[in-house]
């Protein structure tokens, strides 16, 4: 037994593995109590984009707490979560004009599907399922759980889930994913369809290229389906633009955002939509107003290192780094992909990712997933693997000598885990 008292996520306490003390950040890297100087490979699950305890993040977080921690948000405002919004209306595609705050990109999803739902009930519409892509994950909270691929991540919880219908990801040929979506919006009974654009990132680091995200788009259009776009992952830079949807010329009618929302620094997350979705709710009558809300809803702290995320968006050439580390990052997956183990390799913005052919199991729960994170940690490298599939997405100041270091890691760990 452990003796910390924490309950960690995604985390297996029976199997006796170290957990690392995290005294520091500092750029791509991590720095532990034992000394080690740990490259921070993933950035701490997607989160990190410019670097941990960048200046211009830290010192709006700082300026801020001297004065407005936290105020209710129901009926009152503040100035960060102001200017965040009108920043992120300005940044984001034409039509998104309604920005609703969360704390994370579980709850964005959450928001999302209550505002879809809503939209159409206070319209008095009868459509009320919610239409997914296989292989998804949304996040852990009742509803994200129940719009992702049914599985290990949710099989304890199956009773409080409620039923989806799913369209087929669009592997090779995209035609039966496009085949499922115009007969399954034809119905008349579907609220809204949800995706992860291009990239989906716990269901296997998959891609899918932009024509088919406009293409889906597309349907939803004539059917008048709502189109959700997850960009919780995918947006700030990821995928190479800042939005996803960008590549594929596709504007959601709700959008989810966390993750790099403040630079990956702190906790919050938005959920824009189109003035259609907040006219819907928009009335004298109170029993149609949005009920959602939590205690800490657009915290001042974290709006205000949102907002000098923004400004570094806005007066630094953020994606002038994310093509140059795009392009390092592919010749570390094309050299990796001569190695006959290496297969399936893949790349979508500063996203390589590869399976490693082990002669075993694949998918999450392959007994070659611990063993190389156990190579990763041991060689001073952030890196979970997901179960075969190994993959890398550093934050956006990695030095080359960290990439270098990360290829080379990996490829030790393909030889002592697969040989």
């Amino acid at each position: 037994m452990s003796s910390s008292p924490v309950w960690h996520p995604f985390h297996q306490h029976g199997l006796g593995e170290d957990i690392p003390l995290v005294m520091r950040g500092e750029g791509a890297v991590l720095h532990t109590a034992d000394g080690r100087r740990v490259i921070d490979a993933i950035s701490s699950w997607w989160v990190t984009t410019h670097g941990h305890n960048h200046p211009r993040i830290m010192a709006a977080v700082r300026e801020q707490t001297e004065k407005l921690d936290q105020v209710i948000f129901a009926g009152w405002t503040h100035e960060p979560a102001e200017t965040l919004a009108r920043g992120l209306v300005e940044m984001m595609p034409d039509g998104l004009d309604h920005v609703f705050y969360s704390d994370s990109g579980s709850t964005a999803v959450e928001v999302a599907l209550k505002m879809a739902l809503g939209y159409w009930h206070n319209r008095e519409e009868p459509r009320h399922r919610i239409l997914v892509l296989e292989h998804s994950y949304h996040g852990d909270t009742i509803g994200a759980m129940s719009i992702g691929a049914r599985g290990v991540f949710n099989r304890a919880y199956a009773p409080l889930l409620f039923d989806v219908s799913t369209v087929p990801f669009p592997a090779d040929d995209p035609q039966p994913t496009f085949d499922a979506l115009e007969a399954a919006c034809a119905v008349g009974d579907i609220a809204a369809f949800i995706v992860e654009p291009l990239l989906l990132g716990a269901g296997g680091m998959l891609t899918y290229p932009p024509q088919v995200l406009a293409e889906m788009r597309a349907i939803c259009t004539r059917h008048g389906v709502l189109f959700i776009a997850d960009e919780v992952m995918t947006g700030w830079g990821r995928t190479g633009t800042l939005l996803a949807c960008e590549q594929a010329g596709v504007t959601p009618d709700i959008l989810c955002l966390a993750k790099g929302l403040t630079g990956g620094s702190m906790p919050l997350a938005v959920t824009m939509a189109t003035a259609p979705i907040f006219d819907a709710h928009y009335s004298t009558d109170r029993s149609k107003l949005f009920f959602h809300s939590s205690s800490f809803t657009a915290n001042p702290v974290a709006c205000a290192a949102a907002v000098a995320n923004l400004a570094i968006w806005r007066e630094e050439p953020v994606l002038d780094r994310i093509g140059t580390l795009s392009q390092r990052l592919g010749v570390v997956l094309d050299n990796l992909s001569q190695r006959r183990e290496v297969i399936r390799p893949r790349q979508c913005g500063t996203m390589i990712a590869f399976d490693v052919d082990s002669g075993g199991d694949e998918g999450y729960l392959a007994d070659i997933g611990p063993r190389l994170r156990a190579h990763f940690f041991a060689n001073d490298v952030l890196i979970r693997p997901l179960g075969n599939t190994v993959y890398t997405m550093p934050p956006y100041c990695i030095a080359q000598d960290d990439i270098d270091r990360v290829a080379a890691v990996m490829a030790s760990g393909i030889d002592l885990c697969v040989g």
